[in-house]
């Protein structure tokens, strides 16, 4: 999951600016898209030499990524805090997620935390998760559930797969929350319906035990064969088990 969740922080912005410059990066995120980062290399590298912080951000990205360049991790921290001291919010996350991991940089989760405040302010997305996931295990912050609850939930309400499956949890647990099934269940369910195995499995088991909703076999043996079908192990053991006491299937 936490493999996932990076790659997703750290994907290429699609939003476009300055129409001169446009073109070029347009040009190269395509090539980056087909896998072509050669191509996508020969475009970007001037446009973030010149100081375009999408362009400083993308290659930022590629350096961590090691793709059209060897893997550099302190490569990409530079490109990532150019980006980032201009003001532009995606790259003053992926900076912050940099010395949350200790990549390119010391470790260090109060510098972590202010470059992800930064990128709150803006109202991105997994900028708000990723603070409520600093909340969660007080990395630069004290631990607190509730803060946590209150990210994830603004990231969630922008519709962000991850928060939602966190706030189910939450609310499964009654971590910084009331506990409350029915509210699990709803969370689960849209981050379910973006693709999200973990919530997939999760709510298989809700409507297997009647938790929130009707019980419901067949609608457990639904979901779970979304997960399992994503190589989700412990989904792949339940479909397994109903499909052996013929629980609706």
């Amino acid at each position: 999951m936490q493999n996932a969740v990076t790659a997703m922080i750290v994907a290429l912005t699609l939003a476009f600016a300055a129409p001169v410059a446009a073109q070029d990066y347009d040009v190269g995120l395509e090539a980056y898209q087909r896998g072509d980062y050669a191509a996508a290399l020969h475009e970007i590298r001037p446009l973030a030499e010149q100081g375009d912080a999408r362009a400083q951000n993308s290659l930022g990205v590629m350096y961590r990524l090691g793709q059209g360049v060897a893997q550099d991790f302190v490569e990409a921290v530079r490109w990532y805090r150019e980006a980032a001291d201009q003001g532009y919010a995606k790259a003053q996350l992926n900076l912050g997620v940099m010395y949350d991991e200790g990549l390119g940089v010391a470790q260090d989760y109060s510098e972590a935390v202010k470059w992800i405040r930064l990128a709150v302010d803006q109202g991105v997305a997994w900028a708000q998760f990723t603070l409520g996931n600093m909340y969660s295990r007080g990395r630069g912050v004290e631990q607190d559930p509730s803060k946590a609850a209150k990210w994830w939930r603004k990231a969630a309400d922008q519709g962000n797969a991850a928060a939602q499956y966190n706030l189910g949890v939450s609310f499964t647990q009654g971590d910084g929350v009331a506990k409350n099934s029915a509210e699990a269940l709803k969370w689960y369910r849209m981050a379910a319906e973006q693709g999200d195995a973990n919530a997939q499995y999760n709510l298989g088991i809700m409507c297997a035990n009647g938790q929130g909703v009707k019980q419901d076999y067949a609608e457990a043996v639904r979901w779970y064969r979304k997960a399992a079908e994503q190589g989700h192990v412990h989904a792949q053991h339940n479909l397994g088990a109903k499909f052996a006491n013929g629980e609706g299937v």
